[in-house]
Formats: C-alpha cells, structure tokens, sequence
C-alpha cells in the first residue's frame, strides 16, 4: 500500500515497509508499520509511520487524521506491551525541527524514567 508517487518510490520508509531494506519489525497493520529506529535515543524508540506516503505529520493532519490518530493509538499499545503504557510521541516537522526523513513519523520513547 506504499504509495505510487515519485516520494514514496525513493522514501527510504517506503522502500522499509515494502522490505526492500530490513528493519525490526515491532507492529504491522493495513495502514502503518512500527519498526525499531536504527539509533535509538532511548531504550525503547520505535518508529510508527503510516504505509501511505505523506511528508510530515501537518500534511497528515490535513489529509487523514484518523490515521494520525491511529498512529497514536498504535504507539499506545506498543507502550502498553513494553513499558506500563508511559511513553514520549514526538513529531519531527520540518528539516529545521530535525526531521531528516520526508515521510511523516512518530518517534515512540519509552521504557525508562524520562527528564
């Protein structure tokens, strides 16, 4: 279900989710994947991202947001299996905000106190 565009040909989450590049797979649903992040910043720090391309969580927002809202709920029950359901979501938008990836994403941290 990646999309056909130019972005979701080249996306490096797209070519994950079709398995063109290995990831551990945490979670998969008919609209997103979970995968643990290749540098995690916590002890749990799982990537949530929907099958469908969309640049950043805004343009998610704008065009579906009963997927953003599943995508909260799918970090919920990761965090329910892993750590008590405590977690930190955290939205990259934009390549001043730290967003190195244009294919929206919610990093999920938890698994320890966070400060």
């Amino acid at each position: 279900m990646v999309s056909d565009s130019d972005e979701g040909r080249d996306c490096i989450f797209c070519k994950i989710i079709r398995g063109d590049i290995p990831s551990t797979k945490v979670y998969e649903d008919d609209l997103t994947y979970a995968f643990n992040d290749a540098h995690p910043k916590a002890r749990v720090h799982v990537l949530v991202v929907p099958k469908k391309h969309y640049a950043d969580v805004n343009e998610l927002a704008q065009a579906d947001p009963s997927l953003l809202a599943h995508m909260v709920s799918v970090a919920q029950g990761i965090a329910d299996k892993v750590y008590h359901g405590n977690f930190r979501m955290v939205f990259n938008t934009g390549e001043d905000a730290g967003q190195s990836v244009f294919h929206v994403h919610a990093h999920v941290l938890t698994g320890e106190k966070m400060a």
